[in-house]
Parts: structure tokens; sequence; C-alpha cells
């Protein structure tokens, strides 16, 4: 079992939902943060509520999608903290949609942020890392192990969140294990990604929100204290929520005739 106290945690995406959740719970275990977020005004708040439990936070502006700010934000991290120990690349946001009706810079928004943002933290973080025997820790989605309609921009970049993370870990365990690589699938937590997802209609945005605030049960605590429950036992996929445990379990048992389910779900839904 790992142990944050007095370590430097890394999280992006901070500014709300499951970012900032698990920015206050790791501050709880004694860690302090380096917290990040497309917002600035939202990441200072979440370093408010931190700081007043009694430990160093510390808020940057970051566009995950812009690699060069990305290293920059890790040598300015590195500076201030002198070292770090977990690395959470948690921004992210949501692109609802049939596949005909889909804007191809709608899923290049959403790909840039989603996956380019992951893999853009990991490649700026992993040398820092290596020096500590840290952790990475990679923001996947349920809907990086099962595909529904409406929703093939996310899962093409979960799915590629996953593979991408999973490869990286056993490319670390053969580089020695200096550093280890989890891979985090939130089922439904009760965030705002639904509300600000882009969508093709203020209609359609209800819908979806509607939807979303039916099935989304885990509240961001809660998920924020599986996943470092999950990082401090290095598990290599973090489940979160009784929903993904049970849509990752489709694909196990009924192979490629889960999407059968998972489609008259969402019919049934209004998706």
């Amino acid at each position: 079992m790992r142990s944050y106290a007095g370590r430097t945690a890394v999280v992006t995406g901070a500014g709300s939902g499951i970012g900032r959740a698990l920015c206050l719970e790791l501050g709880r275990l004694g860690a302090d943060v380096a917290l990040s977020d497309s917002r600035l005004e939202d990441a200072q708040q979440t370093v408010a509520a931190v700081r007043a439990l009694g430990v160093r936070a510390e808020a940057y502006q970051v566009d995950v999608a812009d690699r060069d700010a990305v290293f920059a934000h890790a040598a300015q991290v590195a500076e201030a903290f002198g070292a770090v120990h977990l690395v959470v690349n948690n921004a992210g946001v949501a692109l609802h949609g049939d596949v005909e009706v889909l804007r191809e810079q709608d899923m290049r928004w959403l790909m840039d942020i989603n996956y380019w943002g992951v893999v853009h933290g990991s490649q700026a973080f992993l040398p820092l890392l290596a020096d500590t025997g840290g952790q990475l820790a990679n923001v996947s989605s349920v809907f990086g192990l099962v595909s529904i309609p409406g929703q093939a921009a996310y899962n093409a970049a979960k799915f590629a969140v996953r593979g991408f993370t999973e490869a990286l870990r056993q490319e670390c365990q053969l580089d020695g294990g200096k550093v280890s690589v989890s891979c985090i699938h939130p089922g439904g937590v009760r965030t705002a990604i639904a509300r600000n997802a882009r969508v093709n209609s203020d209609r359609e945005r209800a819908e979806l929100v509607g939807v979303f605030d039916k099935v989304a049960r885990t509240s961001p605590e809660a998920a924020a204290r599986v996943i470092l429950r999950g990082l401090a036992k290095d598990r290599p996929r973090i489940l979160v929520g009784p929903d993904a445990w049970l849509l990752a379990a489709l694909p196990r048992f009924l192979g490629a005739r889960y999407g059968q389910l998972t489609a008259r779900g969402s019919r049934r839904l209004g998706l």
C-alpha cells in the first residue's frame, strides 16, 4: 500500500468533478497538489479548498491539447515542488451525436483533449516519475471498455486511452518497473460533463442531461476514494462505480454480442 502523505501529486482537469474531488482527497491524505485546468478561476477555487486542509496546493492554467504547454507545465511543477510522485491525467470533454452528423472539427477537438492530452501528460511527466518510483494514472471511461450509440467519438478517444495506457504499463514493467501505470474507468459519475458536452441542439442537450442524471449514481467524492484506494494498491485497471463493473463484464461474457444489449438499452433511455 502506497502512502501519499508528504508526496506531490499532479492532477489535470482539476477545476471540477472528479479532478477536484481527487485533489481534495489527496489533500486529506497529506499530499501536496499541483493542479491544473483550462479555466484558471476554477483551478484557483480548488486550490483554496485544498489549502484549507493544511497542505500545499498550486493552480496552473493548462490546455492539455497543447503539447508545448504541457511540457512547460511539467517543468514548472518540477521547479516549484522538486519531485513528483503521482500524475493523474484526468482532463476530458464530451461530444454526443450519431456518426453521420458529427463534424470533423468537433471530433478533433475531443480527441485533442481526451486522447492527446493523456499522451502529452504521460510523456511530459514520465521522466519525473521515474526519478521517484512514482505513479501515472490515465482516466479512460467505462466507454473505453464498451461502446454505445451516439458516443462514437468519445468511445474512440477512451478506447485509445485504454490501449495507450495498457501498452505503456507493459513498457514500464519491461523497464524495471520504475513507474507504476494505471488506467481508470469511471462509470456514471455526477459531474457537469454532460451539461458541457458539444451537441447538435438544445433539445439534444436536454435529453442527454436527463438521461445522464438518471444513470450517474456515483458522486465525485466516492469516485475519488475508489480511485485512490486502487492506486494505493497499484492496480492496473480501476473500475469506478457498480455500473462500471457491470458494463465491463459484458464483453467478457458476450463478446461482440454485448452491442445488442447496449443498443437496446440506449433506445429505451431515449438516446
